[in-house]
């Protein structure tokens, strides 16, 4: 009988499909939407920081050839108007592993907010350390081995549930990265977030985002993604959850098969629909009643070198 269970630095998922951040998670209600009609296995919030953000202004979003195209700019409401939403989710999920997302400025900030995450009930944290649209977050901080360590550290510390870093595949060594975050004590690695892009208008000769420049995502992006899971997968213990580009369950065991443990969905809402996860997670059992697996597990890391002696 095959089982879609995964468990994750101690949280038990229904089955290893997630929602991705910034994709619908900005009230509990949204957040409530993809875990009942939706069938993901946990969920992710919006990214958010100390104080409110309005973000970047329109166009922010756009499609391209294969993928999206947007820069928000982490329009958030706060962490101080965010815990009703997190009471919302906590009482109507029916269980449903929460994530908490977060971005801040220095390891101080996103202690600070980590704790108050922790307050609000979240089952985990995760550290966005990889957003390439906004200035003074993200990439800025995430290419750089000792800062991620610190700040790592830092929540660890202050929090009693896991810490999940958010990488960005626009490092030199994405593994290095990840190898920081191990020996700090997070507790997993959350690979990849967007890639930094842009689109011109030839016609008016200007960019077409309002911020001309902002993060790449969908499809374009998986076989980057696959890559960082892999070369992740290699240097360090911790689980790894991968995320970019995924749509069909075929895209979620090339993760699996790199050395993820599970899979989170953003920019796929956008082409198939919010019940994406279970139409995932359909395609996944097939395969897997094709080819004689009967967990996840059996897939993870499948692809990778047998470790010397074994």
């Amino acid at each position: 009988m095959m089982n879609l269970e995964t468990s994750i630095a101690g949280l038990r998922l229904r089955n290893p499909t997630m929602l991705a951040s910034g994709i619908l998670g900005q009230t509990g209600q949204s957040l409530l939407r993809v875990a009942e009609s939706g069938g993901a296995g946990a969920l992710v919030t919006k990214s958010i920081g100390l104080e409110s953000r309005t973000g970047h202004g329109n166009p922010s979003v756009i499609e391209v050839d294969n993928g999206l195209l947007n820069a928000m700019g982490l329009p958030n409401p706060g962490i101080d108007n965010f815990e009703e939403e997190i009471r919302v989710v906590k009482e109507g999920g029916d269980g449903i592993p929460i994530f908490g997302s977060i971005f801040a400025k220095g390891p101080s900030e996103f202690s600070l907010l980590a704790g108050r995450m922790a307050g609000y009930g979240v089952d985990a944290i995760e550290l966005n350390l990889s957003c390439p649209h906004a200035s003074g977050y993200g990439i800025e901080t995430g290419s750089d081995p000792e800062e991620v360590s610190k700040i790592v550290e830092g929540v660890v510390n202050t929090v009693d549930i896991p810490v999940f870093a958010k990488l960005s595949p626009m490092v030199p060594n994405i593994a290095s990265i990840a190898e920081a975050v191990e020996k700090a004590g997070g507790h997993g690695i959350v690979a990849i977030n967007t890639m930094k892009a842009m689109k011109i208008e030839p016609e008016i000769g200007k960019p077409v985002l309002s911020n001309k420049m902002g993060g790449l995502s969908g499809p374009a992006i998986k076989p980057v993604g696959v890559r960082a899971v892999y070369e992740i997968a290699s240097e360090v213990k911790i689980p790894i959850i991968g995320v970019g580009g995924i749509l069909t369950g075929q895209d979620a065991i090339e993760y699996f098969m790199a050395g993820a443990s599970a899979v989170q969905i953003g920019s796929g809402v956008h082409y198939r629909g919010i019940d994406i996860f279970k139409k995932v997670c359909a395609e996944i059992e097939e395969f897997m009643k094709a080819n004689g697996y009967t967990q996840i597990s059996e897939m993870r890391g499948i692809v990778h070198p047998p470790k010397p002696g074994v």
